[in-house]
């Protein structure tokens, strides 16, 4: 006994269903579940070949006889009952008989062609770099930048249509916005659906095209635009801004504009991360008796202080000094490495104090003095 679901239970109407009940039933079921509606979803693929076999059957008057007098065991191959072989019935069958409907990729989404005519006639995206210094990142910025782009024309105030000129249905596609081209295999018919050469798939053309954008609705201009930076942005990180890319072909929606941010290289500071880190050079005393220093940091100056004895390569953590997370809690830290500066040109009575301060055991080496900087930024770092 067959184990196929019942042709009307899947298109969910009666036995009494006419043609056209038939046909919308399929038509919901088709677009709910259609493969570009569900892409990687195997199960929302099975049903769609499910729906489309039993429509295959249903649509079609001889097929249908065949099944309410025998049921599925009339549609097997070599069965004696017509030999309706559904059995290689695949997705490929189920797609193209999706487009043989009529139903085009605009329906999928619940528009028709008059979504597919709105979405050609979309103006192109744009693309700009944003160079931000360090400082910039770590406190958010406002930018405005003036960006060349398509615009709408104010002489036909974007319609593309000269003073007084109507807008009439484009005679090649008959105001569709697309063209159909139906052809033959062996598998069957397919249909390729494009869109108008003629109208750029708008479904319409003008009688008398504006001088000032030839018939387009927009010319080249510029525009002055507004960027807010967050917070902890990185190289690599862009800022989506909905519609402020190329107009559209007349009265077209606009594209958008993506901002690529593009971190500066800074004099002072390296970033890692959230951390910024920088290299603080200090004289011999000051290492060995310590001292208070005033040092930048990305949102102004701030004191250090050197504890006495600092070896060089010493790293200084200053906490919330660094670079805030974007989107979220916490800011990173400053690192500072010591860097005991060692004088190239003494004079004689420097020469004579290094020279005695030489001969004290607390100024000879003891321990670990070679441990890489690698090592200490780990140290410091807690890892």
């Amino acid at each position: 006994m067959s184990t196929k679901r019942d042709y009307y239970e899947i298109l969910g109407v009666s036995k009494s269903a006419s043609a056209d009940e038939i046909k919308k039933a399929y038509r919901k079921l088709a677009v709910q579940y259609h493969p570009d509606k569900n892409p990687g979803n195997k199960e929302a693929e099975e049903k769609f070949k499910e729906i489309a076999e039993a429509y295959a059957v249903l649509n079609d008057p001889n097929k249908r006889q065949q099944y309410d007098r025998f049921g599925h065991s009339g549609m097997g191959a070599g069965g004696g009952f017509g030999g309706f072989d559904m059995g290689g019935f695949d997705i490929s069958d189920a797609l193209r008989q999706f487009m043989e409907q009529g139903f085009g990729f605009g329906d999928i989404f619940g528009s028709g062609s008059s979504r597919r005519r709105r979405t050609s006639n979309r103006g192109s995206d744009l693309q700009i770099r944003l160079k931000l210094t360090l400082e910039e990142i770590a406190t958010g910025t406002k930018k405005k930048i003036k960006v060349k782009k398509q615009v709408r024309c104010d002489e036909c105030n974007g319609s593309g249509s000269a003073k007084y000129s109507r807008t009439v249905s484009c005679p090649v596609c008959k105001g569709s916005g697309e063209i159909r081209q139906v052809s033959q295999s062996l598998f069957g018919q397919f249909v390729n659906v494009q869109t108008c050469h003629r109208c750029k798939g708008s479904g319409q053309t003008i009688e008398s095209p504006c001088r000032s954008c030839q018939g387009e609705g927009r010319i080249t201009g510029s525009k002055m635009v507004e960027i807010n930076v967050p917070a902890g942005v990185a190289t690599g990180n862009y800022i989506p801004m909905e519609g402020e890319g190329n107009v559209g072909l007349r009265g077209g929606r606009a594209g958008d504009l993506i901002v690529l941010i593009e971190e500066q290289k800074h004099d002072i500071f390296e970033r890692m991360d959230h951390d910024v880190i920088m290299v603080l050079p200090i004289s011999f005393p000051d290492a060995v008796l310590g001292t208070s220093v005033e040092i930048p940091t990305l949102t102004g100056k701030a004191k250090l202080n050197i504890a006495p004895g600092t070896q060089s390569g010493k790293i200084l953590r200053m906490r919330g000094k660094g670079i805030p997370h974007l989107h979220g809690a916490g800011i990173g830290d400053q690192l500072v490495q010591v860097q005991v500066v060692v004088p190239t040109k003494l004079n004689s009575v420097e020469k004579k104090l290094i020279s005695d301060l030489a001969e004290s055991d607390n100024l000879k080496p003891k321990g670990d003095h070679q441990k890489s900087i690698f090592e200490k930024f780990k140290e410091a770092l807690d890892i």
